[in-house]
Protein backbone atom coordinates (compact mmCIF):
# COMPACT_ATOMS: atom_id res chain seq x y z
CA UNK A 1 0.00 0.00 0.00
CA UNK A 2 1.36 3.62 -1.05
CA UNK A 3 1.31 5.55 2.42
CA UNK A 4 -1.05 8.31 2.98
CA UNK A 5 1.91 11.26 2.67
CA UNK A 6 3.14 9.84 -0.54
CA UNK A 7 -0.12 8.68 -2.53
CA UNK A 8 -1.10 12.23 -3.04
CA UNK A 9 1.15 12.89 -5.16
CA UNK A 10 2.09 9.96 -6.66
CA UNK A 11 -0.86 9.22 -7.84
CA UNK A 12 -2.19 12.80 -9.96
CA UNK A 13 1.84 12.89 -11.49
CA UNK A 14 2.20 11.57 -14.94
CA UNK A 15 4.86 8.79 -13.68
CA UNK A 16 2.64 7.83 -11.54
CA UNK A 17 -0.55 7.31 -13.24
CA UNK A 18 1.51 5.32 -15.73
CA UNK A 19 3.04 3.41 -13.19
CA UNK A 20 -0.34 2.40 -12.06
CA UNK A 21 -1.88 1.46 -14.89
CA UNK A 22 0.77 -0.22 -16.80
CA UNK A 23 3.00 -2.62 -15.67
CA UNK A 24 5.70 -4.12 -17.90
CA UNK A 25 3.98 -7.34 -18.27
CA UNK A 26 -0.15 -4.99 -19.87
CA UNK A 27 2.91 -3.63 -21.80
CA UNK A 28 3.82 -6.44 -23.75
CA UNK A 29 -0.08 -6.95 -24.31
CA UNK A 30 -0.63 -3.48 -26.47
CA UNK A 31 -2.60 -3.89 -29.63
CA UNK A 32 -1.16 -3.42 -32.92
CA UNK A 33 -2.12 0.85 -33.77
CA UNK A 34 -4.41 -0.28 -36.34
CA UNK A 35 -5.56 -4.00 -35.00
CA UNK A 36 -8.92 -4.43 -34.82
CA UNK A 37 -10.37 -4.75 -31.21
CA UNK A 38 -12.58 -7.75 -30.48
CA UNK A 39 -15.42 -6.99 -27.61
CA UNK A 40 -17.62 -8.36 -25.38
CA UNK A 41 -20.52 -7.40 -23.71
CA UNK A 42 -22.18 -8.69 -20.47
CA UNK A 43 -25.02 -7.38 -19.74
CA UNK A 44 -27.86 -5.41 -21.72
CA UNK A 45 -30.36 -3.85 -19.82
CA UNK A 46 -30.12 0.02 -19.12
CA UNK A 47 -26.98 1.15 -18.93
CA UNK A 48 -25.71 -2.24 -21.36
CA UNK A 49 -27.51 0.04 -24.00
CA UNK A 50 -25.57 3.11 -23.54
CA UNK A 51 -22.60 1.13 -24.31
CA UNK A 52 -24.02 -0.37 -27.31
CA UNK A 53 -24.80 2.71 -28.63
CA UNK A 54 -21.10 3.79 -27.85
CA UNK A 55 -19.97 0.57 -29.59
CA UNK A 56 -21.93 1.17 -32.79
CA UNK A 57 -20.58 5.35 -32.86
CA UNK A 58 -16.80 4.28 -32.46
CA UNK A 59 -17.10 1.13 -34.58
CA UNK A 60 -15.76 2.50 -37.54
CA UNK A 61 -13.57 5.40 -36.33
CA UNK A 62 -12.15 3.09 -33.70
CA UNK A 63 -12.06 -0.09 -35.42
CA UNK A 64 -13.98 -2.52 -33.21
CA UNK A 65 -16.00 -5.60 -33.06
CA UNK A 66 -18.31 -6.68 -31.48
CA UNK A 67 -18.33 -10.84 -30.77
CA UNK A 68 -20.99 -11.46 -28.19
CA UNK A 69 -23.78 -10.27 -26.14
CA UNK A 70 -24.07 -11.85 -22.83
CA UNK A 71 -27.54 -11.14 -20.25
CA UNK A 72 -29.37 -13.49 -17.98
CA UNK A 73 -32.13 -12.49 -19.81
CA UNK A 74 -31.90 -14.01 -23.65
CA UNK A 75 -34.16 -12.15 -25.14
CA UNK A 76 -31.88 -9.35 -24.21
CA UNK A 77 -28.94 -10.94 -25.34
CA UNK A 78 -30.51 -11.62 -28.77
CA UNK A 79 -32.01 -8.35 -29.39
CA UNK A 80 -28.85 -6.65 -28.88
CA UNK A 81 -26.12 -9.02 -30.53
CA UNK A 82 -28.64 -8.62 -33.37
CA UNK A 83 -28.16 -4.31 -33.23
CA UNK A 84 -24.85 -4.70 -33.40
CA UNK A 85 -24.37 -7.57 -35.44
CA UNK A 86 -22.34 -9.78 -32.87
CA UNK A 87 -22.35 -13.95 -33.59
CA UNK A 88 -22.45 -14.60 -30.48
CA UNK A 89 -25.90 -14.38 -28.01
CA UNK A 90 -25.41 -16.16 -24.92
CA UNK A 91 -26.97 -16.35 -21.59
CA UNK A 92 -23.83 -17.65 -19.43
CA UNK A 93 -20.87 -14.92 -19.21
CA UNK A 94 -18.79 -17.59 -18.96
CA UNK A 95 -19.47 -19.31 -22.14
CA UNK A 96 -18.59 -15.43 -23.65
CA UNK A 97 -15.13 -15.03 -21.54
CA UNK A 98 -14.39 -18.49 -23.29
CA UNK A 99 -14.16 -17.05 -26.86
CA UNK A 100 -10.46 -16.53 -27.22
CA UNK A 101 -10.58 -13.90 -29.86
CA UNK A 102 -12.56 -11.49 -27.13
CA UNK A 103 -9.58 -8.41 -26.26
CA UNK A 104 -11.71 -6.92 -23.69
CA UNK A 105 -15.34 -7.47 -22.15
CA UNK A 106 -17.36 -4.71 -21.14
CA UNK A 107 -19.58 -5.14 -17.53
CA UNK A 108 -23.02 -3.71 -17.28
CA UNK A 109 -24.63 -5.64 -14.81
CA UNK A 110 -26.16 -4.83 -11.41
CA UNK A 111 -22.89 -4.05 -8.82
CA UNK A 112 -23.42 -7.09 -6.72
CA UNK A 113 -22.35 -9.38 -9.61
CA UNK A 114 -19.35 -7.13 -10.68
CA UNK A 115 -16.62 -8.74 -8.44
CA UNK A 116 -17.47 -12.33 -9.95
CA UNK A 117 -17.45 -11.72 -13.11
CA UNK A 118 -14.54 -9.13 -13.26
CA UNK A 119 -12.35 -11.66 -11.68
CA UNK A 120 -13.15 -14.70 -13.99
CA UNK A 121 -12.53 -11.92 -17.02
CA UNK A 122 -8.94 -11.19 -15.96
CA UNK A 123 -8.73 -15.02 -15.22
CA UNK A 124 -9.77 -15.81 -18.86
CA UNK A 125 -6.80 -13.24 -20.07
CA UNK A 126 -9.77 -10.39 -20.83
CA UNK A 127 -8.96 -6.64 -20.32
CA UNK A 128 -12.21 -5.12 -18.60
CA UNK A 129 -13.99 -2.03 -18.69
CA UNK A 130 -16.19 -2.43 -15.78
CA UNK A 131 -19.15 -0.26 -15.02
CA UNK A 132 -19.02 2.27 -11.72
CA UNK A 133 -19.09 0.99 -8.72
CA UNK A 134 -16.07 -1.68 -8.99
CA UNK A 135 -17.17 -3.58 -6.87
CA UNK A 136 -20.95 -4.10 -4.04
CA UNK A 137 -18.23 -4.38 -1.43
CA UNK A 138 -15.11 -3.24 -0.08
CA UNK A 139 -12.86 -6.74 0.03
CA UNK A 140 -14.54 -7.38 -3.52
CA UNK A 141 -12.75 -4.64 -4.44
CA UNK A 142 -9.46 -5.64 -3.04
CA UNK A 143 -10.13 -8.55 -4.25
CA UNK A 144 -10.83 -7.62 -8.16
CA UNK A 145 -7.73 -4.62 -7.58
CA UNK A 146 -5.24 -7.51 -6.61
CA UNK A 147 -5.47 -9.73 -9.55
CA UNK A 148 -5.93 -6.82 -11.74
CA UNK A 149 -2.37 -6.05 -10.80
CA UNK A 150 -0.80 -9.17 -10.30
CA UNK A 151 -2.45 -9.94 -14.02
CA UNK A 152 -1.12 -6.97 -15.87
CA UNK A 153 -4.41 -6.43 -17.85
CA UNK A 154 -6.22 -3.62 -18.05
CA UNK A 155 -9.22 -2.68 -15.67
CA UNK A 156 -11.15 0.85 -17.24
CA UNK A 157 -14.29 1.65 -14.30
CA UNK A 158 -16.98 3.17 -15.85
CA UNK A 159 -16.83 6.77 -13.94
CA UNK A 160 -16.81 8.59 -17.10
CA UNK A 161 -16.67 12.44 -15.70
CA UNK A 162 -13.19 11.52 -15.52
CA UNK A 163 -12.40 12.25 -19.41
CA UNK A 164 -13.50 15.75 -18.32
CA UNK A 165 -10.01 17.60 -18.06
CA UNK A 166 -11.39 20.17 -15.67
CA UNK A 167 -10.37 17.89 -12.84
CA UNK A 168 -7.14 17.25 -13.55
CA UNK A 169 -5.81 20.31 -15.09
CA UNK A 170 -7.59 21.84 -11.56
CA UNK A 171 -5.35 19.07 -9.52
CA UNK A 172 -2.15 21.00 -11.87
CA UNK A 173 -3.14 24.75 -10.29
CA UNK A 174 -3.55 23.63 -6.80
CA UNK A 175 -0.79 21.35 -6.71
CA UNK A 176 0.93 24.46 -8.16
CA UNK A 177 -0.55 26.40 -4.96
CA UNK A 178 -3.25 29.08 -6.55
CA UNK A 179 -5.70 28.10 -3.78
CA UNK A 180 -3.23 27.55 -1.03
CA UNK A 181 -4.01 25.38 1.56
CA UNK A 182 -7.46 23.28 0.89
CA UNK A 183 -9.79 22.69 3.53
CA UNK A 184 -13.11 21.85 1.68
CA UNK A 185 -15.08 21.10 -1.29
CA UNK A 186 -18.52 20.01 -2.51
CA UNK A 187 -20.36 18.97 -5.03
CA UNK A 188 -23.76 17.47 -5.51
CA UNK A 189 -26.12 15.23 -7.61
CA UNK A 190 -29.56 16.35 -6.90
CA UNK A 191 -32.57 15.64 -8.97
CA UNK A 192 -36.66 15.40 -8.48
CA UNK A 193 -38.43 12.58 -9.39
CA UNK A 194 -42.27 12.43 -10.01
CA UNK A 195 -44.50 10.18 -7.49
CA UNK A 196 -43.08 7.14 -8.70
CA UNK A 197 -39.43 7.74 -7.22
CA UNK A 198 -35.88 7.62 -7.12
CA UNK A 199 -35.23 4.64 -9.42
CA UNK A 200 -38.45 3.14 -9.98
CA UNK A 201 -40.30 2.22 -13.12
CA UNK A 202 -43.23 3.64 -14.06
CA UNK A 203 -46.27 1.39 -14.87
CA UNK A 204 -44.41 -1.73 -13.60
CA UNK A 205 -46.62 -4.27 -12.26
CA UNK A 206 -45.84 -6.43 -9.25
CA UNK A 207 -47.52 -9.39 -10.52
CA UNK A 208 -45.41 -9.55 -13.50
CA UNK A 209 -44.55 -13.37 -14.10
CA UNK A 210 -40.78 -14.27 -14.60
CA UNK A 211 -39.62 -14.40 -18.25
CA UNK A 212 -39.06 -18.60 -19.35
CA UNK A 213 -35.61 -17.14 -20.69
CA UNK A 214 -34.80 -15.00 -17.79
CA UNK A 215 -32.35 -17.31 -15.13
CA UNK A 216 -32.79 -15.41 -12.01
CA UNK A 217 -30.85 -17.48 -10.00
CA UNK A 218 -28.07 -16.58 -12.47
CA UNK A 219 -28.96 -12.78 -12.12
CA UNK A 220 -29.12 -13.19 -7.96
CA UNK A 221 -25.24 -14.39 -8.19
CA UNK A 222 -24.00 -14.93 -4.86
CA UNK A 223 -26.97 -11.93 -3.44
CA UNK A 224 -29.38 -13.86 -0.82
CA UNK A 225 -31.36 -16.33 -2.52
CA UNK A 226 -35.10 -14.80 -3.07
CA UNK A 227 -37.90 -15.73 -5.33
CA UNK A 228 -38.30 -13.83 -8.64
CA UNK A 229 -39.18 -10.37 -7.67
CA UNK A 230 -39.81 -7.69 -10.71
CA UNK A 231 -38.93 -4.86 -8.31
CA UNK A 232 -35.63 -6.43 -7.65
CA UNK A 233 -34.87 -7.16 -11.13
CA UNK A 234 -35.75 -4.14 -13.08
CA UNK A 235 -35.55 -1.32 -9.58
CA UNK A 236 -32.28 -3.28 -7.81
CA UNK A 237 -30.70 -0.04 -7.24
CA UNK A 238 -33.10 0.43 -4.44
CA UNK A 239 -31.83 -2.26 -2.51
CA UNK A 240 -28.83 -3.13 -0.02
CA UNK A 241 -28.47 -7.00 -1.65
CA UNK A 242 -27.72 -5.46 -4.66
CA UNK A 243 -26.03 -2.12 -4.70
CA UNK A 244 -25.40 1.11 -2.42
CA UNK A 245 -28.52 3.48 -3.66
CA UNK A 246 -27.61 6.81 -4.36
CA UNK A 247 -24.40 6.69 -2.93
CA UNK A 248 -22.50 4.05 -5.37
CA UNK A 249 -25.06 4.92 -8.39
CA UNK A 250 -24.67 8.65 -8.19
CA UNK A 251 -22.05 10.48 -5.43
CA UNK A 252 -19.24 8.08 -6.93
CA UNK A 253 -19.41 10.59 -10.10
CA UNK A 254 -19.12 13.49 -8.06
CA UNK A 255 -16.59 12.55 -5.13
CA UNK A 256 -14.24 11.20 -8.27
CA UNK A 257 -14.08 15.01 -9.78
CA UNK A 258 -13.14 16.18 -6.17
CA UNK A 259 -11.08 13.99 -5.49
CA UNK A 260 -9.00 13.92 -9.14
CA UNK A 261 -8.91 17.26 -8.71
CA UNK A 262 -7.27 17.84 -4.29
CA UNK A 263 -5.09 14.72 -5.46
CA UNK A 264 -6.80 12.51 -2.78
CA UNK A 265 -7.13 8.49 -2.41
CA UNK A 266 -8.29 7.17 0.69
CA UNK A 267 -10.37 8.90 3.28
CA UNK A 268 -9.60 9.43 6.73
CA UNK A 269 -13.48 9.22 8.28
CA UNK A 270 -16.66 9.46 6.79
CA UNK A 271 -20.30 9.78 7.86
CA UNK A 272 -23.34 8.97 5.81
CA UNK A 273 -26.82 10.52 6.35
CA UNK A 274 -30.12 10.31 4.80
CA UNK A 275 -33.31 8.46 4.86
CA UNK A 276 -36.50 6.71 3.14
CA UNK A 277 -38.19 10.41 3.59
CA UNK A 278 -40.27 10.77 0.33
CA UNK A 279 -40.87 7.25 -0.80
CA UNK A 280 -41.64 4.30 2.09
CA UNK A 281 -42.19 1.66 -0.75
CA UNK A 282 -40.42 -0.83 0.54
CA UNK A 283 -37.14 -0.15 -0.64
CA UNK A 284 -33.99 0.00 1.99
CA UNK A 285 -31.54 2.35 1.23
CA UNK A 286 -31.95 5.91 0.79
CA UNK A 287 -34.26 8.21 -1.15
CA UNK A 288 -32.49 11.38 -0.08
CA UNK A 289 -28.54 11.02 1.25
CA UNK A 290 -25.36 13.26 1.59
CA UNK A 291 -22.24 12.02 2.79
CA UNK A 292 -19.28 14.13 4.44
CA UNK A 293 -15.78 12.80 3.81
CA UNK A 294 -12.63 14.05 5.85
CA UNK A 295 -8.95 13.58 3.95
CA UNK A 296 -5.61 13.42 5.05
CA UNK A 297 -4.22 16.34 3.78
CA UNK A 298 -6.52 17.98 5.98
CA UNK A 299 -9.96 18.69 4.42
CA UNK A 300 -13.23 17.84 3.88
CA UNK A 301 -15.64 16.82 1.03
CA UNK A 302 -19.48 17.42 1.30
CA UNK A 303 -21.77 15.51 -1.25
CA UNK A 304 -25.41 16.36 -1.40
CA UNK A 305 -28.01 13.84 -3.23
CA UNK A 306 -30.98 15.47 -2.63
CA UNK A 307 -33.69 13.20 -5.40
CA UNK A 308 -36.96 15.47 -4.13
CA UNK A 309 -35.50 18.81 -5.32
CA UNK A 310 -33.12 19.29 -7.94
CA UNK A 311 -31.74 23.05 -6.92
CA UNK A 312 -27.96 22.73 -6.47
CA UNK A 313 -25.38 24.05 -4.28
CA UNK A 314 -22.14 25.38 -5.60
CA UNK A 315 -19.22 22.81 -6.85
CA UNK A 316 -16.39 24.56 -5.79
CA UNK A 317 -13.06 23.93 -3.98
CA UNK A 318 -11.90 26.09 -0.72
CA UNK A 319 -8.27 27.21 0.02
CA UNK A 320 -7.17 29.50 2.03
CA UNK A 321 -5.83 31.88 -0.61
CA UNK A 322 -8.95 31.65 -3.09
CA UNK A 323 -12.02 29.53 -3.69
CA UNK A 324 -12.26 27.50 -7.20
CA UNK A 325 -15.85 27.42 -8.87
CA UNK A 326 -17.06 24.60 -11.57
CA UNK A 327 -19.10 25.38 -14.25
CA UNK A 328 -19.91 23.88 -17.93
CA UNK A 329 -17.04 25.39 -19.57
CA UNK A 330 -14.83 24.36 -17.04
CA UNK A 331 -13.60 26.43 -13.96
CA UNK A 332 -12.74 30.04 -12.17
CA UNK A 333 -10.73 30.55 -9.33
CA UNK A 334 -11.52 33.79 -7.23
CA UNK A 335 -9.83 35.17 -4.32
CA UNK A 336 -11.29 36.29 -0.89
CA UNK A 337 -12.19 40.06 -2.42
CA UNK A 338 -13.98 37.86 -5.91
CA UNK A 339 -10.83 39.09 -7.89
CA UNK A 340 -10.18 36.48 -10.93
CA UNK A 341 -7.02 34.38 -10.37
CA UNK A 342 -7.29 32.00 -13.60
CA UNK A 343 -9.80 29.94 -15.22
CA UNK A 344 -10.20 27.20 -17.20
CA UNK A 345 -11.97 26.47 -20.60
CA UNK A 346 -12.35 22.58 -20.45
CA UNK A 347 -12.08 20.00 -23.26
CA UNK A 348 -13.45 16.25 -23.09
CA UNK A 349 -16.84 15.59 -21.47
CA UNK A 350 -18.39 13.06 -18.84
CA UNK A 351 -18.86 10.94 -22.23
CA UNK A 352 -19.20 7.37 -22.56
CA UNK A 353 -17.66 7.33 -25.72
CA UNK A 354 -14.89 8.96 -24.80
CA UNK A 355 -14.30 6.69 -21.82
CA UNK A 356 -14.21 3.45 -24.12
CA UNK A 357 -11.80 5.59 -26.86
CA UNK A 358 -9.35 5.78 -23.73
CA UNK A 359 -9.58 2.50 -23.00
CA UNK A 360 -9.00 1.50 -26.84
CA UNK A 361 -5.94 3.86 -26.90
CA UNK A 362 -4.57 2.43 -23.56
CA UNK A 363 -5.01 -0.65 -25.58
CA UNK A 364 -3.29 0.37 -28.33
CA UNK A 365 -0.66 2.63 -27.69
CA UNK A 366 -0.52 2.57 -24.14
CA UNK A 367 -2.42 5.85 -23.04
CA UNK A 368 -2.95 6.37 -19.49
CA UNK A 369 -6.37 5.23 -18.15
CA UNK A 370 -8.55 8.22 -17.21
CA UNK A 371 -10.51 5.75 -14.20
CA UNK A 372 -7.72 3.30 -13.38
CA UNK A 373 -8.71 0.48 -10.48
CA UNK A 374 -6.24 2.10 -8.09
CA UNK A 375 -8.46 5.51 -8.34
CA UNK A 376 -11.91 3.83 -8.68
CA UNK A 377 -11.54 1.47 -5.50
CA UNK A 378 -10.39 4.51 -3.66
CA UNK A 379 -13.79 6.22 -4.93
CA UNK A 380 -15.46 3.28 -3.78
CA UNK A 381 -14.06 2.81 0.17
CA UNK A 382 -15.55 5.95 0.61
CA UNK A 383 -19.48 5.89 -0.87
CA UNK A 384 -19.16 2.35 1.09
CA UNK A 385 -18.22 3.76 4.41
CA UNK A 386 -20.87 6.44 4.07
CA UNK A 387 -23.64 3.81 3.40
CA UNK A 388 -22.31 1.50 6.17
CA UNK A 389 -22.01 5.14 8.66
CA UNK A 390 -26.11 5.48 7.56
CA UNK A 391 -27.02 1.95 7.96
CA UNK A 392 -25.21 1.72 11.80
CA UNK A 393 -25.41 4.98 12.80
CA UNK A 394 -21.40 5.40 13.70
CA UNK A 395 -18.76 7.37 12.19
CA UNK A 396 -16.66 5.59 10.03
CA UNK A 397 -12.52 4.99 9.48
CA UNK A 398 -10.50 4.09 7.07
CA UNK A 399 -7.46 1.51 8.21
CA UNK A 400 -4.82 1.18 5.87
CA UNK A 401 -3.27 -1.89 7.45
CA UNK A 402 -6.20 -4.14 7.09
CA UNK A 403 -7.74 -2.61 4.06
CA UNK A 404 -10.98 -2.26 5.73
CA UNK A 405 -13.32 0.38 7.36
CA UNK A 406 -13.47 0.16 10.86
CA UNK A 407 -15.90 2.30 13.11
CA UNK A 408 -14.37 6.05 13.88
CA UNK A 409 -14.45 5.61 17.80
CA UNK A 410 -12.34 2.51 17.79
CA UNK A 411 -9.40 4.58 16.41
CA UNK A 412 -7.16 7.65 17.80
CA UNK A 413 -8.29 10.97 16.72
CA UNK A 414 -5.85 12.79 14.30
CA UNK A 415 -6.99 16.45 13.56
CA UNK A 416 -4.01 17.18 12.00
CA UNK A 417 -3.04 17.62 8.50
CA UNK A 418 -0.64 14.80 6.90
CA UNK A 419 1.68 17.51 5.47
CA UNK A 420 1.25 20.44 7.60
CA UNK A 421 4.86 21.89 6.32
CA UNK A 422 2.81 23.07 2.67
CA UNK A 423 0.28 25.05 0.94
CA UNK A 424 0.12 27.87 3.52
Amino acid sequence: MITNLSRRDFLMSTAGVTAMSMSAKSYSQILGANERIAVGLVGAGGMGTNHIEAFLNLKQSNNLNMIAVADCWMKRAEESATKVGAPHALQDYRKLLDIKEIDYVTIATPEHRHAQMALDALDAGKHLYCEKPLTHTIPEAFQVLDKAKQSGLALQVGVQGMCDDSYSSAADSIRGGLLGRVVQAQIEYVRRYDEQGYNRVWGLDDKMPQPADLNWDMWLGSAPKAPWNPRHYFEWRNYAAYSGGIATDLFIHRLSRIMRACNLMYPRRVVGMGGIWHWPDGRDLPDNFEMLCEYPRGMTVHVLGTMSNRHPIEHCIRGYRGTMIFNDEGWIAKNKDGETLADYKKSGAEDIKLHHGNLHNHLRNGEVLKCPVEFAVAGLVAVLMAVESWRTGRMMAWDDAKRDMVPADTVPLDPFPDDPATES
